[in-house]
């Protein structure tokens, strides 16, 4: 991948600008990041650590007078950490852009178990708004850094397990979910288990407790052994200083090296136990402080049950007195009732049979009164009928007399309204000759106003403008 990056460089150095040299660079690294940590030849180790145990071996071979050949090693099998070395060391990583380079120190260089994923997030959203196509090369297809982020995401997640095994020996599931914002707790979980298969981390799900339980025996006992080797080295060197014919001035530097590498480990040792004590009293004084609440709740509803309990019996007391009471005045009427069934009751029979027979007497009576209230009804009906009709026929004859004076009436007043109308027209006909010759006057008036028109014309009629009577 490098070896192209550079042939590209060589090739296009006069066309390809420096935007296209950085694009091709980034998406070298990212793409070599991408490889996922425990398919290489050195299972579960960053760069950074290969390089420190390279460099640890080769002391240690120089302590005990091994061979030991760097360059052979790492041809024996083409490594994510192979891949890292060379493109280093090739200057593609200088000319990454600087958040490529910014996200490759926070995988490969740096140690930040609770807040690496907090600050790759914003990285991994930059780069995947960055690509494009290389103006200086058309055939090259279009280069797009986001195809890198789901690799990284799940890198970064490998990452923060593997760091936090280092420093916890166990954690709340809640507090890892929110250390790895990418994923949900089940992805995470899926990409522990296979991470747990290849030997990159060792950690455990406790879901019942909800808890995830690291397991870092490996690494204490790589600790202690390399101690334990460093002392035997250190009482052998110890020997051989009280011989300086045999050893000399190497065995007093070889005592400083022996005991720098084992205050070094000591101070390593120290750190991981102060962060696990320290992680430790976090989780005891956070379950203090869960029991305290949980102790307050649990009282808090205790008092709530004692309240409750209490209004109970408070309730059923009243209940058993106001039953007590109501009992005790049932058997006081009882009693006052049988007393007085006992001594009235003999009184209550002869009332209730005068009360009877003076009731058969008044219906007796009724029933008399009845019959002969129908008996008078009958005959006053049987009587008054021929009464009746006698009213009726005078009534019709009356009637009949009213109806012939009316019209007698009617007469007498038809002829006195004709005998008036009679008299004033007599008195009206003295006027009739006044009238007439009054008319003959305009008519003749008129007939002289129009005979002029009628001699120019010829053809107009006379026109009667007062009709004779």
């Amino acid at each position: 991948m490098a070896g192209a990056l550079q042939l590209a460089q060589e090739s296009h150095n006069k066309n390809l600008t420096q935007k296209d040299l950085q694009l091709l660079a980034s998406s070298a690294l990212l793409a070599a990041l991408s490889v996922t940590p425990y398919y290489d030849h050195e299972s579960g180790l960053s760069h950074l650590e290969l390089e420190n145990e390279k460099e640890r071996s080769s002391r240690m071979a120089n302590l005990l007078n091994f061979s030991f050949d760097s360059k052979r090693e790492n041809r024996e099998q083409v490594s994510r950490a192979s891949l890292l070395s060379e493109l280093a060391a090739s200057g593609v990583v200088s000319c990454a852009s600087q958040e490529v380079q910014d996200l490759y120190n926070l995988m490969e260089h740096e140690f930040l178990p609770l807040d690496l994923a907090l600050k790759v997030q914003p990285l991994l959203s930059k780069i995947s708004t960055v690509g494009g196509k290389l103006s200086a090369a058309p055939s090259v297809p279009e280069i797009q850094l986001s195809q890198y982020q789901p690799a990284l995401e799940k890198l970064t997640t490998l990452r923060v397990l593997q760091q936090a095994s280092r420093v916890f020996q166990s954690m709340r599931i809640d507090t890892l979910s929110r250390m790895i914002p990418f994923f949900d707790f089940n992805v995470v979980e899926k990409i522990a288990v296979d991470a747990v298969k290849h030997n990159f981390v060792a950690m455990k799900v406790d879901h019942l407790s909800g808890a995830v339980r690291f397991s870092n025996t490996e690494i204490e006992s790589d600790v202690f052994g390399a101690s334990h080797l460093i002392g035997v080295l250190a009482d052998s060197l110890n020997k051989a200083v009280h011989k300086p014919s045999e050893v000399g001035e190497d065995s007093i530097s070889l005592a400083g090296v022996v005991e720098k590498e084992h205050q070094r480990l000591l101070a390593r040792k120290s750190i991981i136990e102060k962060r696990k004590e320290d992680y430790e009293r976090q989780i005891l004084e956070k379950e203090k402080a869960e029991e305290a609440r949980r102790l307050s709740i649990q009282k808090k509803s205790a008092d709530e049950e004692r309240e409750r309990l209490l209004k109970e019996r408070r309730l059923r007391e009243q209940q058993r007195i106001r039953q007590e009471i109501e009992d005790r005045a049932q058997r006081e009427i009882g009693k006052t009732e049988q007393k007085v069934t006992k001594q009235g009751a003999m009184e209550l029979v002869s009332r209730y049979l005068a009360y009877k027979m003076s009731r058969q007497g008044m219906e007796k009576k009724l029933e008399k009164l009845a019959k002969r209230m129908d008996h008078l009804e009958r005959a006053r009906r049987q009587e008054e009928a021929p009464l009746i009709e006698e009213a009726f026929r005078k009534r019709v004859e009356e009637e009949k007399l009213l109806h012939e004076q009316e019209q007698l009436r009617e007469t007498e007043l038809s002829d006195q309204h004709h005998a008036g109308d009679l008299l004033e027209k007599k008195r009206l006909s003295r006027l009739l000759d006044h009238k007439n010759a009054f008319q003959e006057r305009v008519v003749q008036g008129r007939e002289a106003e129009f005979q002029p028109d009628e001699r120019e014309g010829g053809k107009d009629q006379p026109v009667d403008l007062v009709k004779k009577t």
